[in-house]
């Protein structure tokens, strides 16, 4: 199997994620309510796929879903360390974030603070923060970058983030969010953040990475909106980016 596909954005589904053929959609009934409670039923079923098949790349509409893939690799007894490629730093909280978007919390979620009731309802264990490397962030809101420099999080540039990661033998996860790519290659994003590397910077990182033979598990952020023009050109660049870290994804 190449992967796994979770066709949702916060909860909600999204329509035309395009991904690779192979993929398996994770698609789970899930309940109305909040969108925590529909996250906590949907990342519970990726949780038990990413557990039971090793399953080592899933795509996402958002980057909340490795919430879920963390939860499935810690049943398969891995305590990885976490290199989250973001244009963003997703480390908000109720009371720092100045827009009140969950999806700009989940690394803040992760750590122990802010919303738990997703992570307490898929039995993600807390992270500690020295395991986590936020690569690439330039769009970050005042009050969470404060909360970031006294977090322990390890903030680096994209081309130093495969030297970043804690040097213990450990797995790794590798989390990628397209957005992490200057806009002008990485087309129809959702919340662009002006500047940013090149899309082959984040790749020579991603090869490097991948060269330690350490990485245990990839999701890649498809943060492109479907209905907007160039759609095509994001899905070709992401998949250069897939093929630089799971170089063996498409067998």
């Amino acid at each position: 199997m190449r992967g796994l596909v979770v066709p949702f954005h916060v909860g909600d589904p999204v329509d035309g994620l395009e991904t690779p053929a192979g993929c398996e959609a994770v698609r789970p009934a899930l309940p109305p309510g909040t969108p925590q409670e529909r996250m906590v039923v949907l990342f519970e079923t990726l949780a038990a796929r990413v557990a039971e098949d090793a399953i080592r790349l899933v795509y996402a509409g958002d980057c909340m879903a490795p919430l879920g893939v963390l939860a499935g690799l810690e049943r398969r007894g891995l305590s990885p360390s976490i290199v989250w490629f973001d244009a963003h730093g997703d480390f908000n909280t109720w009371e720092t974030t100045p827009s009140g978007y969950i999806g700009g919390m989940p690394m803040a979620m992760m750590v122990g603070l802010g919303e738990q009731s997703i992570v307490q309802g898929i039995g993600l264990g807390q992270i500690e923060p020295r395991r986590i490397v936020l690569a690439g962030a330039r769009d970050i809101d005042t009050q969470e970058g404060a909360a970031l420099a006294t977090s322990g999080i390890q903030i680096s540039s994209v081309e130093d983030a495969p030297d970043a990661v804690p040097d213990d033998g450990s797995s790794i996860h590798v989390h990628l969010d397209v957005d992490v790519v200057t806009p002008g290659e990485m087309p129809g994003l959702r919340f662009p953040a002006a500047g940013g590397p090149s899309l082959g910077a984040v790749e020579r990182a991603l090869r490097s990475l991948a060269a330690s033979g350490r990485v245990a598990c990839v999701t890649v952020a498809c943060t492109w909106d479907p209905a907007r023009g160039r759609a095509g050109e994001a899905v070709a660049a992401t998949e250069r980016l897939v093929a630089a870290i799971l170089p063996t994804a498409g067998s």
